[in-house]
This record gives C-alpha cells, structure tokens and sequence, in this order.
C-alpha cells in the first residue's frame, strides 16, 4: 500500500459529477500522485472481435458512465477502495488498430510498467482479446493465475479464419503459454449454441470448469459463489469480465449477445461474494457503445469495475 494519504476523486458536492475531467470515477490521473496500488487503464483495441465491431470506444464510455458511480462507499463490501488504497486512471494503451500481434505485445509492454508487487491493474476493452496481453504482463511478476471468466462464450476455441490470438481464442493461447493454473480456472455464465459438442471437452482438457448461466438459476448465487471460492483457493486470481455475460435487456452494448444472460444484480451477487481472493488483476471487456442507446452497458461495465476495485482493496 502507498505510505502516502491517498488522493480520493474529486469532490461531487463541490464539483458537479457531470463537470471536470472525465477520468475513471473522476480519479485522479496517473501523473498526479507519487505512487498507487490500482489502476484502471484503458485499452481501446477491438481488431480481435468476430462480429460487431466497437468496443474500441468502450474505455472512453464507460469513463464517462462512471461519473454517475458514488464511489466513496462500497456498501456491500463495507469499505472505502478510493480512500483505502489509492487508485489512479492510467489513461489508454497506444497500440495499433491493425495488427493483432503487435498490439499484444504493445498491451503486455503497457501493462508491464504498471504491475508490480503491490500494485494491481484493472483493463477496460477493447474486445476480449485484449485479456491476453494482460495475462502475459501479470505473469512476470505473479506467475500462473487462476483464471474467473465471466462470460457468454467460452473462448478456447483454436483460430478464427488461421488468426491464433481473436476475442475467442486468447484463453486457450493463454494455457499454452502456461499463464493459467490448471485446474484453477472456471467459466461462469456460459450460454448459446456453440459449434461443435467436442467444444465442452476441449475446453476440460485446458483445465476448465463450467458454471453455465443455467447453473446460476439452479443452483442460486451462494452456492456459484461458493463453487467459485473452493476452486480457486488461495492462489492469485484473474477476474475477466466479457460484459456479454449480462442478458442483453442490461448489456445490449456489445459485439456478440446472446439472449438467457445473467441479471446484473447476479453478476454482482457473485463479485462481491467473492471478497478474500487474492486477485491481482482483472479485466472488463465489449462494450460497444454504439449498439446502446442509454449507455446501461457503460454504466453496467463502469459499476463492476468498481467492484473490482474494491475487490482488490479489501
């Protein structure tokens, strides 16, 4: 934890929430304190996405939907991330809108400046893609992670049209790159058709367990948390957050929907219900702000980043 007094966002009653810079929350940036323990930062790449594409403009509208956050108390946590620990806005990754490798490497490179022992990033996409160059740059310093997706699809499929690294592949990229622990890893709100049945059992062989958005209904939120908690243990974790996860009556702002999602009350039952896990990284991908007309997908995306904040917090 920073030794100085963390800087807090700015003040709401003083500063009307819709005036000022549109940092994450209204966060201070990066270059404005000595130091920090989270960072939320923006990758703005969706080269990877199979269908709509636009989730390159989902930093910068979930920044802006996360004005209408209070983020001074979490109160089903019971904590106060923003005065606890500080949290800055890293601002975005440069990387290139054309070349799916080299943004990867490009977001690794970014990330790698900002993830150290004690320091935590939070990722806004960008498509789902960009959870691998996340997952590498978190590797250098905390080593193979449990891996929590949060998800309609499963993304461990092999390639899309001979690319290996798409918003549908990067996870199965990342157990061959030995960047997941295996058996640790859990899929959660799987849905939809998918393309072949033997998708199920390759995705076992890359030591992943599956709680379909079924499950949720079946088995109730405390027993999915419950499931969660047994199979991630004490080790690190990642928390990957494809918005799509929610139904899209509450997240039509994305580039693959699938209709039977989990309620975002239920999205968030489980986050929060998973407060005690190490979790030293995360991310919060596909929002496409152009598909939605009221930015309820930014704001959905905005308040769960929130809560992973204060995830790491506590």
């Amino acid at each position: 934890m920073v030794k100085h007094t963390p800087v807090g966002p700015v003040d709401a009653t003083v500063s009307p929430r819709y005036a000022g810079l549109g940092t994450f929350a209204r966060l201070p940036q990066i270059r404005d304190v000595p130091d920090f323990d989270i960072a939320v930062l923006g990758v703005p790449f969706d080269g990877g996405t199979s269908f709509r594409p636009g989730a390159r403009f989902g930093p910068a509208s979930v920044r802006e939907a996360s004005r209408l956050l209070r983020p001074g108390y979490h109160v089903e946590l019971d904590s106060e991330p923003v005065h606890d620990v500080q949290v800055v806005d890293a601002g975005d990754v440069d990387c290139t809108p054309y070349d799916i490798q080299q943004a990867m490497e490009q977001i690794e490179e970014h990330a790698s400046t900002l993830i150290a022992p004690g320091r935590r990033v939070v990722a806004v996409g960008g498509d789902h893609s960009i959870a691998l160059g996340m997952l590498r740059a978190g590797a250098k310093v905390h080593g193979p992670v449990a891996l929590i997706h949060f998800d309609a699809h499963l993304d461990t499929w092999d390639t899309y049209f001979k690319q290996p690294v798409t918003h549908g592949t990067m996870f199965r990229r990342a157990f061959e790159e030995n960047l997941l622990l295996e058996n640790r890893s859990m899929h959660v709100g799987i849905r939809g058709p998918v393309y072949d049945r033997e998708d199920f059992l390759r995705d076992s062989k890359f030591g992943f367990q599956i709680l379909r958005a079924s499950d949720v209904d079946s088995l109730g939120v405390p027993t999915v948390v419950q499931r969660i908690l047994d199979r991630v243990g004490e080790v690190p974790a990642y928390i990957s957050v494809d918005i799509d996860v929610l139904d899209p009556a509450f997240a039509p702002g994305t580039g693959t929907p699938e209709i039977g999602g989990l309620l975002s009350r239920e999205l968030l039952a489980v986050l929060r219900g998973l407060s005690g896990l190490n979790v030293v990284g995360a991310d919060v991908v596909e929002v496409a702000p152009a598909y939605d007309h009221a930015d309820i997908t930014s704001l959905a995306a905005a308040t769960v980043v929130f809560d992973l904040i204060g995830l790491m917090a506590t």
